[in-house]
């Protein structure tokens, strides 16, 4: 009994130690880029590392989530009059949900497991501590211009991904099924608000802290020479999928019963 119950409180223990790591890591790179922001330069590679490079996976996985949504849709709905909805529905789908979701996807595969095995390597090969050694904040040199480069890429990419998913929805609806082309667009700048666009750019701003910070985090504590830094890698990218999953379902709760405040808020601005 009491061996069970040991083992029951060490991977406990092992979690809350292992949360309150990253909690400060997180603390720790805001205080960073307030206090003394990382080199220019250094932001720069990484926002064409983040940015630039993803924008081909993001605009294939965009057009054809586009259209298959185009498809479904026009294919459950023409026999019950109401095909002409397919854009909305598409535009709708690709701005909340589906382009800040895949998107964060696509980049914690393409670019979140590369950055756990690149600081994991760093990191088992001492050269984190050799950066330490040299007066060099890790923080700072590999983590900060990481940080600020993903928050300010993910939602521009997830606007890509929406734009090319509605570009795919079109070429679906319009090229293959017929559809007018003024029936899939006239309605969509009609019933696509302020409001969606703001939950997108939010979602992703969020991810991208998300995938940043939980990336880094399993790199800078990587152990166990080459086959750490691979278990690293996978758990930074099961971890990142699951806590979007996760905190997508809470951002559209919170978002949707705060609603009529942002929707003020919104108006009043723009």
């Amino acid at each position: 009994m009491m061996n069970s119950a040991m083992n029951f409180k060490f991977p406990f223990s092992r979690l809350l130690a292992a949360i309150g790591a990253y909690i400060l890591l997180v603390i720790s790179v805001f205080w960073i880029i307030i206090r003394r922001p990382p080199h220019f330069s250094l932001v720069r590679d990484q926002m064409y590392e983040i940015g630039v490079l993803s924008l081909p996976v993001v605009a294939i996985t965009g057009f054809s989530t586009g259209m298959v949504l185009a498809a479904q849709t026009f294919f459950q709905f023409s026999d019950k009059g109401l095909a002409s909805a397919t854009g909305i529905l598409v535009a709708k789908a690709m701005v909340v949900e589906l382009g800040p979701v895949l998107t964060a996807f696509m980049v914690t595969g393409r670019v979140g497991a590369a950055m756990t095995a690149e600081l994991g390597t760093m990191q088992v090969t001492e050269q984190i501590d050799a950066l330490r050694s040299m007066a060099i904040d890790p923080l700072n040199y590999l983590v900060a211009p990481r940080f600020i480069s993903g928050i300010t890429m993910l939602p521009i990419l997830t606007v890509f991904s929406a734009v090319m998913g509605v570009v795919g929805g079109y070429a679906i609806a319009v090229g293959y099924y017929g559809m007018s082309a003024n029936t899939y667009t006239s309605s969509i700048p009609l019933h696509i608000t302020s409001f969606d666009l703001f939950s997108g750019v939010v979602k992703a701003f969020v991810f991208g802290i998300i995938i940043i910070t939980i990336s880094c985090y399993r790199g800078i504590i990587t152990t166990g020479g080459a086959a750490g830094v691979g278990r690293s890698t996978t758990n930074s990218v099961v971890i990142c999928y699951s806590i979007i999953l996760i905190t997508n379902f809470l951002l559209t709760l919170g978002l949707n019963s705060s609603s009529d405040f942002i929707n003020e808020y919104l108006h009043r601005w723009f």
